[in-house]
């Protein structure tokens, strides 16, 4: 998608469109989904056509569909300049599988 030719209203209706596909991935009805976010299910549908709505009904909406993360990606915290490779080598080896706790052996005893 070319955001930078859009209108603000076409840009409204493509963020309209992608909440509605993320709620049906959610198998989520528009009044299960006003209910859990506590807004009216006419505004969910009014703003999955594309009708302004204010930052706090979409953090309503993002949290109401389990989707707050997407914030992160939608506006990355500038205080956090790493890359996701850097980030990767940081972490290190992360544990796969649990290992069995091992029993120390008293001094003279053997496994046969």
């Amino acid at each position: 998608m070319n955001i930078h030719g859009m209108s603000d209203r076409a840009i409204l209706r493509e963020i309209g469109l992608r909440l509605k596909r993320l709620r049906l991935d959610k198998n989520l009805s528009q009044q299960k989904l006003a209910e859990v976010a506590g807004l009216n299910r006419t505004t969910i549908g009014e703003i999955e056509r594309g009708a302004p709505a204010s930052l706090l009904t979409f953090v309503q909406i993002l949290r109401g569909l389990d989707a707050l993360e997407e914030l992160n990606s939608f506006l990355p915290d500038p205080e956090i300049k790493i890359s996701p490779l850097q980030l990767a080598k940081l972490r290190g080896k992360e544990r796969r599988r649990a290992s069995p706790s091992r029993e120390k052996k008293q001094e003279g005893e053997s496994d046969w």
